[in-house]
Order: structure tokens, then C-alpha cells, then sequence
């Protein structure tokens, strides 16, 4: 459970910045990740896991192991077959394909049980007393392997010569789904102007939270429920999940989150992991714990990305969009999951238009099996690689139309007018003013004095470039309800208890601010309770909900309780209701100083306290949009890139918390600056291998990768789809900086002579390697960058 104390301060309030409540906790060593939770007399498990890619499992020997000093068990799929624990839950039916078929690829099993698929997957689990000691029995766990083919490249596995994941399926196709219209987009084609074509490419990523995946179970004799402790987005779920698996009621499984130590979508559902650490708590009757290492965790948890898409753009004499063609191809991994079949085919094509009035669009999408670790959420799950693809397309069709990049776009911006806009594949905006932001972002950016800048650039051996893209994403997850439980002790504490979750993104001080409009009291009054199932159910935090709905519900219910409040101080003072005035804490008679505090109003009921649980909903999914520019310097001698410059103008709706909505927006931008230029997953595709499964061979960005941040909000277009009119921040500047700085990174070079055909081939990550080869593609001799 996680709980967090408001500490003194002098601002508060909705819209005001003010010092993170979590930090004091998070930055003085009392924050309480998994692995924090005291070690007594817990049993230590340690997974078996398969060195392959691809084989058959032969025979297991765990003799061995069973025979060493402190082991307690090993757990096999056979053992997990005969407690009815084969499988993960199977996939739900929304992910077939327009002909009805089930995505390929089969329910996943718990522990391989006769294949793996690839390199980590889970073959057994070894518990003992201590950790050293699993480890050792793990090592001892013998396993007879027949080595089969495998695939790991998302290109060569639709090929039918490739090596199957799963038998008897040549091409390893796991889903199909085509959208919009066919037939107007060939007749756009044939009738536009100009056709502007990219191949865009977004590579694997590891989400690299600051704890891995972590789980502690045990199950309590007293009253015979399971227990769970683990860092995760979302409790409610893998309580109902491991409820399910282990034929328990849900009342007979709590589980518990802390301090959530980053998540970015990987901590969103259940792992098999998960499940066999729950089972061996639930049969061995003493507590369970799993600490995976940061290896363990490249190796076995979800990874986010591996999209291919080749795109096509038709435009008119006037560089008006006419159509778009898409074709995608995602990689699922080893095993389909719902979450990786969402990101092509929910998410992708909602937003492939972006802000733009294209009438009509073709996307022909198909989802891939390979044996490699399965995808699953990453931050925007989705809406970066769509807008990615698209804002890469109108890069290249202003360089193919001749029509400067600003004005391209702005002649194809939705205007506030056409408000509320449905594109071609039913996604309605409900509002926005893009060109507005986009105004807004040049001025800010000082767009008309690049020239001066790019000469002071060059003057120092250095080539310069920029970019700008507009874009905007959908916040909410299709999740809108919540439950709230607010309670008014006597002690002085609001209490407010809630099924979001934080993860770093300092959602309990959003919190704590719209309890203090609602109820007028010093910010150190409030107290935010999340990650218990015991105290609250619900969706979780993903998909930059957690404000939007999550709190929106929280001042809904807020103002509830205030109002029940202000009876029970009517009839304490014996007046109406209209008789009464709420001021700081106190309810006093207008005209009069006959006055009762709410703490002490509380205190005088039958109960206790003041309080009340209750469920509401938003009214839909927001769509927070932005204008990103960008510039970059790049070193021709080493090919090195450095982003110098981001400017963002952000219209997020209304904002509560501004420190916090800089920090998610701009560290967003890091992030997505990681993909552009730095971070990928590889693996060997001869045998499978894992290539980047430390810190020292996959490159995260450090400090120093960009110069500063110009942030602007912009509150002046509010949603009416939420009480508090706010749109969603966790994810928007993730979207938008992925085509920013890699289309600055591009005008840089085209400056510098690189040819067309070159950059087009460029792909993330944009690595100083990758550009120093492209700039070594220059023809002819070069004096100078």
C-alpha cells in the first residue's frame, strides 16, 4: 500500500506549483519499493530459464537440485498442469480478425511446457531458503534441449521460407486487419499530384524502470487469503487474475503496491512470473520472494515498439492531403498478448491521420510472431509510432511538393470550427486549436532566426538542423470510471483513497491539490492512499488516465462529501443549509460567528468520521495535442548528435499541478529522445541471442543529451468531458519528440548534401555511427560540414 503524507507548504491549490508531496518520502531513503519489504523467513525463488530460442524440451532432471543444502521445491509445467495453472488467461475475443479468427499464437503457458519460444522464457522455478541457494539449485536443474530454427527479425519472419514460431503456420502471421477505404484511397492516388513515401522503422525498446518487476507472496493462516506484494500499475488486475488462476474468491486475495519505481506500461498486467510465485506461496504456506535482477528483466519482461510501416501520402497541386496508405507490420514476440494486439490495431489507426483533414485512408495491418520476448505497453503503446510514421510523411511530401514544412501543414490543420471532428476511421476530437499551438511554438522557438543560428553552427565545424511537427494523442485507456473513497477523521486528516496508482509521475500531489480547492484546508491535511486492493478497485494507471478520470472522480466525490458535510453542520447549528458558509476548514451561520470545524464536525458523528465511497465516471477519451520544435547540432567528424534546443507548446486542458506537468512532458521527451537516437533492443538472428541484456550494451540517455526546455501550456481549449476539463500529460511528449528530433536530425544532413536516397534509408536509432556513415555518403570532396 502506498501512502503519502502532505508536508507543509505555503501554495496549494489547483493550478499552483507546488514541491511534489512524494519527494520528501522518495528523496530521504523512506520510500518503500518491493525489495525494501524486510526479508523474514522468506523463501527465495530463482526461475530456470531457457538458453535457446527456439527448441524442444526434453527431459528435466531437478534431483539434483532438489538434493542441495536449503531447496524446498521445484516447480515444473507438469506440476503447474496437474494444480490446473497450464496457461495464462486466453486472449479476449475483441482482438480477432475481421474473418473471426483468433490471433495465432496460442494461450501462454505458465512454465514452457514442451517448446520454448525464446531466449528467458521460463522453464522452472527453484525455492529455497536463501537466495544464494536458488540460485545454485536453478544452476543444477538439468534440461535436455533439441535446438530448433528460429526468427527474431521482424522482416524475415513474414517471409514463408522463415522459420515457424508456432508449427504449421509458414510466415508466422498471427493477426490481419485492413481499415478504412480501399477503393477511394486508389482513386485519390490516381488523381494527386504529388505522392510523398516513407519507410519508417521503430525499433525494439527495453523499458527500463528503476525497479525491475518484483513479488513477494505469502499466504496467511489466520485467515487463509493469499497476500501479494509487487510493483505494478495496476492491482485490481492481478488480484481478479490470480484470483481466477487459483480458483480463490477475490476477497481471498489482497494485493498490495508501494513506491511503483517507474512502470512506463511495463508494469501493466500479470506475468507468469507472477502466477508461479503466487502458487508456490499458496501451496508452501510461507512467504515467497522474487527479485529479479536488471538482466532478468531484458531477458523476460514485455519490450514496447518493433513496428514496421511503409507509408504513402497523396497531395493536390496545392499540397492539400488528399489520402493516406499505410501498411504496418507489428511484432507480437513469442505470444500474442492483448496489449500487443491493441497497439496495431486499436491504437495505431485512431490517430494515423494525427490533426490533419485527410478524407480517406487505407490501412492494411498485420501482427507477427517471432521468437523473441512478447511486446506488450510502452509509453503511448501506440500513438508514437503513428505519429511518428505520419509526421515523417509530411516532412518528405513538403520535400517532394517544393512546400515549406510550417506552411504545409498549416494549410491541412483541423480547424476549431470543424470541432467536434471524426477522421476517416471514427475517432471524434471533441476540441482543439492546433494552429494555435503551432503559432505559438514557432514564436517561441524564434523559428525565423534559425539562419543565424545554423551560420554560428557552422562557423564552428558544426551542421545544424530543425523541425517542427504538430500531433496530438488519446488519454483515458477506454477506462472512465473510478471509485473514490473519501473520509473526513477527526484527527484532521482528509483522507482520500483511490485505485490509480503512482509511479513516479507525483499524481498523489495533483491529488492532495483538488481535495485542498474542494475543501479549503493546508495541503498537509490531505492523505493519499493508493495500491491496496483491500481499499480500492479499479482500472489502474495507464493510457494518462490517472488525472482525467482518476481525478476527476476524486473531486466529484470531493464535493459530495462536502455537501453531506454541510448538512450534518446545519443541523449541529440548528440552521438551513442556505444558513451555512464554508470557509477554511469551517462551517459557520452567515452573519454570525457561531462556527463548527469539519475535523470536529466529524468527530461528533455516530461513526466516527465523515465518509463516503462512491463510483463515477468521464464522459470519454481526451485528446491533449501539442507543437513540438526542435533543433539538433551534429559533429560531422564523429557523427555525434546533440539536441539543443526543444521548444513545446501543449494544449493538456486545464492544468493542476504545473512542476508536475512540465516534469512528465519534458521527461517524456528524454525518453522518446532515448529511441531517436540511442536505445534497440537486438537480437542475434542466427541463434537468437539477446545482445543488449545489460546497461553496458543498451544505451539509455544520460544527462547532458539535450541543452533545455522551452515548455508553454496553453489551458484556453478545456475538454467538457471531465469535470475539471484536464486532457492527459503522461504520454503526449513521448508521441511527439520521436518525428521531432528525428526530422531536425534529417533537415541537418540535407543541408549538409546528404542525398535523398540516403536519408531515406535513415532509421532509429540515429546512432553516431549511422550518421557519420550517411555523411561519408556525400559525393564528391568536401573543405568543409
Amino acid at each position: 500500500m502506498n501512502e503519502t503524507l502532505a508536508f507543509p507548504m505555503r501554495r496549494h491549490g489547483v493550478g499552483q506549483a507546488v514541491r511534489r508531496i512524494e519527494d520528501q518520502r522518495l528523496l530521504t531513503g523512506q520510500a518503500r519499493f518491493t525489495d525494501d519489504e524486510p526479508d523474514t523467513d522468506h523463501l527465495h525463488l530463482m526461475f530456470v530459464r531457457s538458453p535457446h530460442a527456439h527448441a524442444r524440451i526434453g527431459a528435466i532432471d531437478a534431483d539434483p537440485a532438489r538434493a542441495l543444502p536449503g531447496v524446498v521445491a521445484v516447480i515444473t509445467a507438469a506440476d503447474l498442469a496437474a494444480a490446473g495453472l497450464a496457461h495464462m488467461p486466453p486472449l479476449a475475443a475483441v482482438f480477432n480478425d475481421a474473418a473471426g479468427r483468433a490471433p495465432a499464437g496460442g494461450q501462454r503457458p505458465v512454465l514452457a511446457d514442451g517448446v520454448v519460444r525464446f531466449v528467458g522464457e521460463a522453464v522452472a522455478a527453484v525455492i529455497a531458503e536463501s537466495g544464494t541457494q536458488a540460485l545454485d539449485a536453478a544452476e543444477a536443474v538439468a534440461i535436455e534441449y533439441e535446438p530448433l530454427p528460429a526468427v527474431t527479425d521482424l522482416d524475415r519472419a513474414s517471409r514463408p521460407q522463415a522459420p515457424s514460431v508456432e508449427p504449421g503456420n509458414p510466415g508466422n502471421l498471427s493477426a490481419a486487419r485492413r481499415f478504412g477505404d480501399a477503393a477511394a484511397v486508389d482513386a485519390a492516388f490516381a488523381g494527386a499530384t504529388h505522392v510523398a513515401h516513407v519507410r519508417a522503422v521503430n525499433q525494439r525498446l527495453a523499458p527500463v524502470s528503476m525497479e525491475p518487476r518484483a513479488m513477494i507472496a505469502w499466504r496467511d493462516q489466520a485467515s487463509d487469503r493469499l497476500f501479494v506484494r509487487l510493483s505494478n500499475q495496476m492491482p485490481t488486475g492481478i488480484r481478479d487474475t490470480l484470483a481466477t488462476l487459483l480458483g480463490l474468491d477475490r476477497e481471498r486475495v489482497r494485493v498490495m503496491v508501494g513506491d511503483v519505481g517507474g512502470g512506463f506500461g511495463m508494469k501493466t498486467g500479470i506475468y507468469p512470473e507472477d502466477v508461479v510465485v503466487a502458487h508456490a506461496a499458496w501451496t508452501l504456506g510461507r512467504p515467497v520472494r522474487w527479485m529479479p535482477g536488471r538482466q532478468e528483466d531484458f531477458l523476460s519482461a514485455v519490450h514496447g515498439r518493433d513496428m514496421i510501416a511503409d507509408a504513402s501520402l497523396a497531395l493536390d497541386a496545392d499540397g492539400r492531403m488528399l489520402a493516406l496508405r499505410m501498411r504496418t507490420d507489428a511484432n507480437l514476440g513469442a505470444y500474442p498478448s492483448a496489449i500487443g494486439l491493441a497497439q496495431p490495431f486499436n491504437y495505431v489507426p485512431g490517430i494515423c491521420t494525427n490533426v490533419y483533414r485527410i478524407a480517406s485512408v487505407d490501412l492494411d495491418q498485420r501482427a507477427l510472431l517471432t521468437n523473441t520476448a512478447p511486446i506488450g505497453a510502452y509509453r503511448g503503446a501506440g500513438s508514437p509510432e503513428s505519429i511518428y510514421v505520419i509526421e515523417r510523411l509530411v516532412d518528405e511530401a513538403a520535400r517532394v511538393t517544393g512546400i515549406d514544412p510550417v506552411t504545409l501543414r498549416r494549410r491541412n490543420l483541423i480547424a476549431p470550427t470543424e470541432m467536434p471532428f471524426t477522421n476517416p476511421l471514427g475517432q471524434t476530437y471533441d476540441c482543439g486549436a492546433f494552429e494555435h499551438m503551432l503559432d505559438q511554438a514557432l514564436q517561441h522557438a524564434r523559428w525565423h532566426t534559425f539562419d543565424a543560428r545554423a551560420a554560428e553552427s557552422s562557423a564552428r565545424g558544426r551542421l545544424r538542423g530543425r523541425s517542427v511537427v504538430t500531433f496530438l494523442k488519446a488519454c483515458g485507456a477506454n477506462q472512465f470510471e473510478e471509485t473514490v473513497d473519501i473520509r473526513i477523521d477527526p484527527q484532521g486528516v482528509i483522507e482520500v483513497v483511490s485505485a490509480t496508482m503512482p509511479m513516479g509521475q507525483g499524481i498523489a500531489t495533483s491529488y492532495a491539490q483538488l481535495l485542498v480547492q474542494t475543501f479549503d484546508v493546508p495541503i498537509e491535511r490531505i492523505r493519499v492512499i493508493q495500491g491496496d486492493t483491500d481499499r480500492a478497485n479499479g482500472f489502474g494507471s495507464g493510457g494518462s488516465r490517472s488525472l482525467l478520470v482518476g481525478g476527476s472522480v476524486i473531486d466529484m466525490v470531493a464535493r459530495r462529501t462536502l455537501a453531506i458535510a454541510r448538512g450534518l453542520a446545519a443541523d449541529a447549528l440548528e440552521v438551513g443549509e442556505d444558513d451555512i458558509e464554508y470557509h477554511s476548514g469551517r462551517f459557520t451561520i452567515v452573519g454570525t460567528d457561531r462556527h463548527i470545524d469539519l475535523f470536529t464536525l466529524a468527530g461528533r458523528q455516530s461513526e466516527g468520521e465523515i465518509r463516503l465511497a462512491d463510483t463515477d465516471r468521464v464522459d470519454g477519451q481526451t485528446w491533449p495535442n501539442a507543437a513540438h520544435v526542435c533543433e539538433v547540432e551534429i559533429d560531422p567528424d564523429t557523427g555525434r548528435v546533440q539536441v539543443l534546443g526543444y521548444t513545446g507548446v501543449y494544449d493538456v486542458g486545464t492544468v493542476v499541478s504545473p512542476q508536475i506537468v512540465a516534469g512528465q512532458l519534458e521527461g517524456g521527451i528524454v525518453q522518446s529522445i532515448g529511441q531517436a537516437l540511442l536505445e534497440s533492443v537486438v537480437y542475434d538472428d542466427e541463434n537468437g541471442q539477446l545482445l543488449t541484456a545489460t546497461l553496458m550494451d543498451y544505451a539509455l540517455p544520460q544527462f547532458g543529451v539535450i541543452d533545455g526546455f522551452t515548455t508553454v501550456l496553453d489551458q484556453s481549449v478545456p475538454t467538457a468531458r471531465n469535470p475539471l476539463g484536464a486532457k492527459g500529460v503522461g504520454e503526449i511528449g513521448t508521441t511527439g519528440a520521436l518525428p521531432a528530433v528525428v526530422n531536425a536530425v534529417i533537415d541537418a544532413l540535407a543541408r549538409a548534401g546528404v542525398p535523398a536516397a540516403v536519408l531515406g534509408d535513415l532509421q532509429m536509432p540515429l546512432t553516431a555511427p549511422r550518421i557519420w556513415r550517411a555523411l561519408d555518403s556525400r559525393p564528391g570532396p568536401r573543405s568543409g560540414p
